[in-house]
């Protein structure tokens, strides 16, 4: 993904590639969002200038509203989404599909050919956003998440190979 002008989204909502900077907001993001199975500060400041990630964010009048985290292996065509987050007062506004569709432009820039995720069982919300942008689920992890959920596997193929 280019780091030159932001992408614009509906809303007024702004996708861009996050920086060092942002990572206040991007902790009291995570802490907002999920109740378990949280990202630590430290992983998260990692996670913005790895090499071997994207983290986009959606920013709405300079907040930050919302984040996606894409992490790639080397020799591996398969990109995997690790997190999607909105804030809970911007849900409903397209940031969601935003970012999901700024994770697939980021996996196809790395070559990638398939993006995959997996969500809990019981986000009915992010299933919903899923299957709309044409993921499919492909199988399950028993027992993923902290609170003992399950983890429903969904895939996306993004160019053939």
């Amino acid at each position: 993904m280019r780091t030159g002008q932001p992408a614009k989204s509906s809303h007024n909502i702004q996708v861009r590639r996050s920086r060092p900077a942002d990572l206040d907001a991007l902790c009291d993001l995570e802490n907002r969002v999920f109740e378990t199975d949280r990202m630590s500060r430290r992983s998260l400041r990692r996670l913005v200038v790895s090499p071997s990630a994207a983290t986009v964010v959606a920013q709405s009048n300079g907040e930050i509203a919302g984040v996606a985290v894409v992490l790639f292996r080397a020799n591996s065509r398969i990109a995997r989404l690790y997190s999607l987050a909105v804030a809970p007062k911007h849900t409903g506004r397209g940031i969601a599909s935003a970012l999901l569709a700024a994770a697939e432009k980021a996996a196809r820039s790395r070559k990638c050919c398939v993006l995959r995720l997996e969500v809990h069982e019981r986000n009915h919300g992010a299933i919903k956003v899923y299957r709309k942008a044409g993921y499919h689920e492909f199988g399950r992890h028993h027992q993923y998440y902290q609170d003992c959920g399950h983890a429903l596997r969904f895939q996306k193929e993004l160019m053939r190979s």
